[in-house]
Order: C-alpha cells, then structure tokens, then sequence
C-alpha cells in the first residue's frame, strides 16, 4: 500500500479540492470539514438552493453550473485542482417521480460533462454524493453495500447511472473515485456555522421543527400502513458533520492508493420511524408538534437502514454525533439561528 499523505502534505502542495454544490447543506458542511483539516478548498454553486453567506470568507466562490465545460475548465486551471466533492444536484424523490427530466438532467446529465472535464484536466480523484435510494426496498433489514441496487424513482436511478459513469471512467482514465451512499442526513454544524437553511424543505427533522418554532402548522406523516413496527417510514438518520468527516477520510484513502475506487454506504446501522423521530422533536424542543397523518408518498420504501461496516473497516472514521436526540439539538440551535439571520 503507499504510504498515506498527510494532510499538511496535501495543502502544502496547493492542490486545492472543488466543492460543487459548496453553498448547500451537506456541501456547507463538506467545505468546513476540508477547511478544519488543512485542506485549500474551491467552491461552484449555482444558487438554486444553496446560498452565498454559506460559504465562508476567503474561499474562491464561482456561481455558475456544472454543465458550463469552460468554466470548470478555468476553475480547474486557476485554482490548480486536484480533486473534486460533487454534492451539487437534485434531491427530492417526490419530485423525481413528477418530473423525472429535472433529475437525469440535474444528477446525470450534469454529472457527465463534470466527469468529463475532469478526466481532461487530468483530476485524479473524485468524491461523488450518491444514496441509499440506489436499493430501492431492499429485502433485507440492514442494508449493505452488495445488497441488489433496484431503484424505485428517478432520483434513485440517476445517482445510480452517475455511479455507473464514474466506475466506467475510473477503469478508462487515471481517475479514481469513492462513491458514498447516503442514508438521511440530518443535523446542523455543532458550532452553528451553517446547516439546512433551504425554503421548502423536506426533510422530516427540519420540517419537525419548523413546525415547534411556529413555522409551520403541522408536520405530515406519510403512511401509517408501512410493515414497520409502528406503521411509519423507518430510516437510518446520520449526522451531517459525520457525513463531512467521512468524506475528508474518503479523499485521503483515494489519494493515498490512486488505483482503488470505493464505494461504501454511510449511515449509523440504526433505524428510528417517523413518530420516533417527532417523538425526540417533542422531547428536545418541549413543545409538542401538531401531527396529520397522509397517505404514502409515491416512491418511499418502507424501511431503509444502513449496514455500515465496510465504510467502518475502511476508514479511521469515528462518528461523533451518532446520536438522535443531539443531531436534532444540533438543527434547532441552527433554525433558532436562521430565524435571526432572516430576522
């Protein structure tokens, strides 16, 4: 095995890692995870949903789209790039079934010319956001990372499709990559730095508490008829600092064997239903929330939990927030936050 790069190695040699998506929240967090280790970090970002206080002073910001060839072109010359976090894309799965177009565009398509200017700058290495949504329903409790990948939306599929690309390239070009399958990501910076800040969104912890802070009326369940213990949706929730962090170990373990490629999922390994979620909202905010029980969602699986140990065996990654009632902590201090920022 070659000997692993420090991380003052890699900032001393100034190549710096791309971030795109940089100014949404889990590409926030991944840029402040580079930045407290050492790394010299790039940000591209469209501002769809993200936004440009979430990026911090001093780091080379470009608003554009990752399907701009030329511009990447110039980011990746100027900024002497090295290797690439690829968090940009769409990630609704209600939409996905809506407007399937939207998701092979924005998760797919987009990701190709990314991939592609890539290879022709000669990046080495990539760290792509991809998710548990590639299983659809797995047919077994614990989810791991040979369990058959059959999709049930599109979003699904085109984080599939994106992984496919990257596993075709790395086997073509002098590019090796590490795909992290996602389960839900939840939580705020712990230092309150920057966290899920997006209008309208689906998140169930944020609408949760959106909805303790008077921000919203209710908060919908969705299906109470799930082979789940207590009828609702079971999902393996992560903390999104430890996402971060997992991805920072990720980039070192592609730099230090440039001929493996890696694909692992990042999750807990500890599933929690909707009504345990709310529960832990009620108890942590002392307000109890206003529940109205819907029908399924189109494309939701029952139950979705991680089985986390090749990521474990992989990398010296330690979770520090693996703990439900601190990642919901972590978020209302951010909505508290927010809630200022937006006076």
């Amino acid at each position: 095995m070659t000997s692993k790069p420090t991380l003052a190695k890699a900032a001393g040699n100034k190549q710096a890692v791309l971030v795109t998506g940089g100014a949404g929240y889990i590409g926030s967090h991944g840029v402040l995870a580079l930045l407290d280790a050492g790394w010299p970090v790039v940000v591209i970002d469209n501002l769809t949903t993200g936004f440009r206080w979430a990026v911090p002073d001093g780091v080379p910001f470009y608003e554009g789209d990752i399907e701009d060839a030329q511009l990447l072109a110039r980011i990746f010359a100027d900024e002497n790039v090295g290797a690439i976090m690829h968090f940009a894309g769409s990630v609704v799965v209600p939409e996905s079934v809506a407007n399937p177009l939207k998701y092979y565009h924005n998760n797919t398509a987009k990701s190709r010319v990314l991939i592609e200017a890539a290879v022709k700058a000669g990046i080495g290495h990539f760290i792509f956001s991809s998710t548990a949504a590639t299983y659809g329903v797995p047919d077994v409790a614990a989810v791991s990372e040979d369990t058959p990948q059959r999709p049930i939306n599109p979003y699904g599929w085109s984080k599939l499709m994106t992984e496919q690309m990257l596993g075709d390239v790395a086997g073509a070009h002098p590019l090796n990559f590490c795909a992290l399958r996602y389960f839900n990501v939840a939580g705020a910076d712990p230092q309150a730095r920057t966290g899920q800040s997006t209008a309208g969104a689906t998140h169930l912890i944020k609408v949760a508490l959106e909805a303790a802070l008077g921000k919203r009326d209710y908060v919908g369940v969705f299906g109470t008829d799930f082979d789940t213990p207590d009828g609702t949706g079971v999902r393996d929730y992560i903390h999104v600092s430890d996402l971060a962090s997992a991805h920072v170990h990720a980039l070192e373990a592609l730099m230090a064997e440039p001929t493996r490629s890696l694909i692992m999922n990042c999750g807990y390994g500890r599933g929690f239903s909707v009504l345990e979620v709310l529960d832990a909202v009620d108890r942590v905010t002392n307000n109890p929330i206003d529940r109205r029980f819907e029908g399924r969602r189109a494309g939701d699986p029952a139950s979705l939990i991680s089985d986390p140990s090749l990521i474990r065996e992989t990398l010296p990654w330690e979770p520090k927030y693996a703990d439900l009632d601190t990642i919901i902590s972590h978020a209302l201090a951010w909505e508290r936050k927010l809630t200022d920022l937006r006076g």
